[in-house]
């Protein structure tokens, strides 16, 4: 069976326009006239993306915010969505989806424009995102030895939040809210984008995203688990220890904004935390209070061949 990476690989042999930027990137970004146009395509399966008995009206939530989370690492707004949704003879859980779906919208101020609709046995659903970007359109492999690397708010608590969810838990709320329903970073991604070498979200994980960028842009990344920023809900659950910390990130689907920047930065209204810096060896280092850790084997999500 052909992985994810080969794939890509082959498609890239057709995927010729700039606006591709080599398949390199989380969105493709068109020069149509004086507008810059930005466009993401993500997809959420059932059983993979969430869970069966996940509610659906945060289904359609989650799969808005991933897709915007994509629009809000190029430092661009929304104009409008496409969607692709899998009829399965449960019209209670449509009407859930639909329902949620509107009030999705609503919040992010983002228009439906039309889709497509298929009958199938599995859940597959999919969404095509316009946006618009005024400034600099960040790419992932634009970091360079010597930048330091920043992340925005808090890593880990959508993964302590799968696995209340798996376990049927109810509580802590706010850890199910972060899986459930991942708040996209578009105000932290328009103000950033003019002072970053390097952006992209943390959808499969904190390590595995660090490594893709530090590859990407042909250099290294060092990352201090102490500085990996945690809530006080993940502490609570999980705890505040080195096997805590590698869980959080390794963990994916925080939907927060990592990026590349050469210091100083400036005053900025989101939360940012300094976690690491890139290096001119390549390859992913990590080290917390007692000095170097070794790498676990498993650094975030990745599709099984």
């Amino acid at each position: 069976m052909t992985s994810e990476p080969a794939f890509i690989a082959q498609l890239r042999g057709v995927a010729t326009d700039p606006g591709a930027r080599g398949l390199n990137d989380d969105a493709a970004v068109l020069e149509v006239g004086n507008t810059r146009l930005v466009l993401t395509h993500d997809a959420l399966v059932e059983g993979v993306h969430f869970l069966a008995n996940d509610p659906p009206e945060s289904v359609a939530w989650k799969l808005l915010a991933t897709n915007l989370s994509d629009l809000a690492a190029k430092g661009a707004t929304p104009l409008g969505a496409l969607m692709g949704y899998t009829l399965r003879g449960d019209s209670a859980w449509d009407a859930a989806f639909v329902a949620g779906l509107g009030i999705a919208l609503d919040h992010f101020g983002v228009p439906l424009l039309g889709g497509d609709t298929v009958r199938g046995s599995e859940r597959h659903l999919a969404m095509t995102l316009i946006g618009e970007a005024k400034g600099a359109v960040p790419s992932r492999s634009g970091a360079r030895a010597g930048d330091a690397l920043f992340v925005t708010g808090v890593i880990g608590d959508a993964g302590a939040g799968l696995s209340l969810a798996q376990s049927g838990a109810r509580e802590p709320a706010a850890l199910l809210d972060a899986y459930r329903r991942p708040t996209p970073q578009l105000g932290a991604g328009l103000a950033l984008s003019g002072h970053v070498t390097a952006m992209m979200d943390v959808s499969d994980g904190l390590l595995i995203d660090a490594a893709r960028m530090a590859e990407a842009s042909g250099c290294g990344v060092s990352i201090d688990l102490d500085a990996v920023p945690l809530s006080t809900a993940f502490r609570g659950v999980q705890g505040d220890d080195r096997a805590a910390r590698i869980a959080a990130s390794t963990a994916g689907d925080d939907y927060q904004l990592l990026f590349a920047s050469a210091l100083p930065l400036p005053t900025l209204a989101c939360q940012v935390t300094r976690i690491g810096h890139f290096t001119r060896e390549p390859g992913l280092a990590l080290r917390d209070r007692e000095g170097e850790v070794a790498a676990p084997s498993h650094l975030g999500w990745v599709h099984q061949n």
